[in-house]
């Protein structure tokens, strides 16, 4: 039978594994990475990326403009500066940023600067926003691959990162929303509406085109 002794020396071994379950846990909750990249529409961007394993959250937003908190009409009707942008946390044990990368050239025409596929302006624009001379070294690594890829110019270009604001709630997940929207197509759940919009903008097709069996994302 323990004695009181005993007990106490158990209970302080038990409250020592569960400190270092949690230090364990809070570590490896900070090594968490994100980098900001802009692909045309975000939405596209977010369901792709969503996707991948290793990736733990992929939000939308706006980032590279001169306007503090900017919206979506401000930003869409031109004038702000800013790209339509997706960061994305992963867990670099998991996906590298090299391989995230190398996945985002191939989910777009890089080719393409005045937009992507059926939208057209700044705010459609590509580039890779990097927080880290680390990370700009591999997204320009990823830039010359995609570059020799293609033997054709890639525009897509590797810029510093500035602030990231997230776009209004109703843009998050909308790929997979069950909310009722208006739109070109008639009324439609947001995830139908999605469907039609990137059919419709021939993104699948495009990328398809120029990538071939190495775009990760085509029919997403």
């Amino acid at each position: 039978m323990l004695n009181i002794s005993s007990l106490k020396t158990y209970a302080l071994a038990g409250m020592i594994a569960l400190g270092l379950c949690v230090q364990g846990t809070q570590s490896h909750a900070a090594e968490l990475e994100t980098i900001t990249v802009a692909g045309g529409c975000f939405w596209c961007v977010e369901s792709d990326f969503e996707r991948v394993t290793g990736v733990k959250e992929a939000v939308s937003g706006f980032m590279g403009g001169s306007v503090s908190n900017p919206t979506y009409k401000k930003v869409t009707s031109g004038g702000t500066g800013h790209y339509e942008a997706v960061q994305i946390t992963f867990d670099p044990d998991v996906v590298s940023r090299d391989t995230l990368y190398a996945m985002f050239f191939r989910s777009v025409d890089p080719t393409d600067a005045g937009g992507q596929f059926c939208d057209r302006g700044e705010s459609y624009r590509t580039a890779i926003f990097a927080e880290t001379p680390a990370q700009a070294a591999a997204a320009l690594t990823a830039k010359a691959n995609a570059t020799a890829a293609l033997g054709v110019p890639v525009v897509t270009p590797v810029l510093d990162a500035s602030t990231f604001y997230p776009a209004e709630a109703y843009h998050q997940d909308y790929y997979k929303g069950a909310r009722l929207v208006i739109t070109r197509f008639g009324p439609k759940r947001q995830a139908s509406a999605y469907k039609a919009y990137r059919e419709a903008c021939g993104r699948d097709d495009r990328v398809k085109e120029l990538w071939g069996a190495s775009a990760p994302f085509v029919g997403g």
